[in-house]
């Protein structure tokens, strides 16, 4: 009929003219939607709403008009981010991002407790004075057979403690060191059953730098009651014998433990007779005393400025600088032996604590004449970077040396790591790793070399008739 009304080829243009407006609806149909996609417009509203959703997104975005213009822009708002605030926060360069403009210190508001604080003229406390602790908890216990403080009987719960600050470190390489640490925590808790918490939180602004530990121990052991020791190490410090079991039977008449020697504390008074990089307290009434009469040295400004002076006069050695957590418990301990010695442990017969600077050069050397397990000077159980600061923007020690040995250590824990499953760093200052053990059709047949795949102190004892 059409073709005798307007002939066969005006009818065939017609079909086509036809077909391309179906296409083009389509594409201009798809269009919408990948807009409505990428932009969130309209949020599935009419299409009125879509339009007005449409144009708004463009118009605040204000393009330029000449668009070769565009990269230029970029580039000198990126070079002037570091002279303007403003400016820095539209930078897609994270090393010319000024962190600062995200994390605030609110250093007004902790002047303002600080100074309600002193105000009251009063000695610091921790919290509420708590005297009746051994029996509330023992009651606890019995009420809650399903949380034992024990998980075998010789094996108590312990709940490992450590943290970083708040804020992202000074310099960017801090934050990697900071994973690898935490990382390395993990791994040596998972194998001996030992629960992990992390913390960033400053819980008492008043207690910051070395002091921000107690409020927190003091926290955590009232709030689980279920847990036997409490293991605080700080965050620049590395398990390095991942087979080394704490030897629990030793401490069953001990509250705390941590690494040092009787006669450096006790008799010369020595400033780092001790060290509080690592230790043990055990949850208990003894353990929230000494708490107490350990905090008041901590609050900052004036009362640890005097603090750290009496220190200073009274241990041997000491430089002079604010009261430190450390020089704090070795006065506490030399002054009243008679009152805290009995439950407190120095230990030295394996590396609670080891000083890096006298261990890492020395790792090849215990690979080749030792085994893990030993956690004393032959293979360490903890190495501590104590002067390295890698989250800080000055440390005690040169930058590149702290690194590498870090690095170092990392690997040496990691490599008892890595081997359960065939693996092993190249070398202890490569993170590139190499096989060295074949694929197998007989998986379970396979005996790692530690024996830490399946170590024998977490194999369960079948209960008895």
């Amino acid at each position: 009929m059409l073709d005798k009304c307007f002939g066969a080829q005006r009818v065939r243009r017609f079909h086509r003219l036809v077909n391309h407006s179906k296409l083009t609806f389509l594409c201009l149909l798809l269009t919408i939607v990948v807009l409505r996609g990428i932009i969130g417009a309209g949020k599935f509203g009419t299409p009125g709403q879509d339009f007005n959703d449409i144009r708004n997104h463009f118009k605040s975005r204000k393009l330029p008009k000449d668009p070769h213009r565009v990269l230029e822009q970029t580039t000198s708002s990126s070079s002037s981010s570091s002279s303007s605030s403003s400016l820095s926060t539209s930078t897609t360069n994270y090393n010319a991002f000024d962190l600062n403009t995200i994390v605030k210190e609110e250093k007004e508001e902790e002047e303002r407790e600080n100074e309600n604080y002193r105000e009251k003229n009063e000695p610091y406390r921790l919290g509420p004075k708590i005297s009746n602790w051994d029996k509330r908890r023992s009651e606890w216990l019995l009420s809650n057979p399903n949380y034992p403080n024990f998980i075998r009987p010789d094996k108590p719960r312990v709940l490992l403690v450590t943290g970083s600050s708040p804020k992202p470190c000074e310099n960017p390489v801090g934050d990697h060191y900071l994973l690898k640490s935490i990382k390395n925590k993990i791994d040596y808790s998972r194998l001996h059953e030992i629960e992990v918490f992390y913390n960033f939180a400053l819980l008492d602004a008043e207690m910051a730098g070395f002091w921000a530990k107690l409020p927190l121990i003091r926290k955590l052991l009232l709030s689980h009651p279920e847990v036997e020791f409490l293991w605080w190490m700080d965050s620049d410090a590395m398990f390095t014998d991942m087979a080394f079991e704490v030897p629990w039977e030793r401490y069953k008449d001990h509250n705390f433990v941590l690494h040092g020697w009787n006669e450096m504390v006790y008799e010369k008074k020595n400033w780092i007779g001790l060290n509080t990089g690592s230790f043990l307290i055990r949850n208990c009434q003894w353990s929230l005393d000494i708490l107490d009469e350990w905090a008041p040295m901590g609050p900052k400004g004036k009362v640890r400025d005097e603090a750290g002076e009496v220190l200073t006069r009274e241990l041997k050695d000491r430089p002079v600088f604010e009261a430190d957590d450390q020089s704090a418990m070795v006065y506490l301990l030399a002054k009243n032996k008679d009152k805290w010695g009995d439950k407190v442990y120095l230990e030295n017969g394996y590396y609670l604590n080891g000083y890096w600077g006298i261990l890492v050069d020395r790792y090849e050397e215990m690979m080749e004449k030792n085994h893990p397990g030993l956690g004393d000077h032959r293979w360490p159980l903890v190495t501590h970077f104590v002067g390295c600061k890698p989250c800080a923007k000055v440390g005690d020690y040169p930058v590149e040396r702290c690194l590498k040995q870090m690095d170092r250590a990392f690997n040496f824990g990691d490599n008892q790591i890595l081997q359960m499953y065939g693996f092993t760093h190249k070398s202890l200052g490569s993170r590139r790793v190499k096989r060295i053990r074949n694929e197998t059709s007989d998986p379970l047949e396979i005996k790692d070399e530690l024996g830490l795949l399946h170590p024998s102190f977490k194999a369960v004892q079948p209960a008895t008739a």
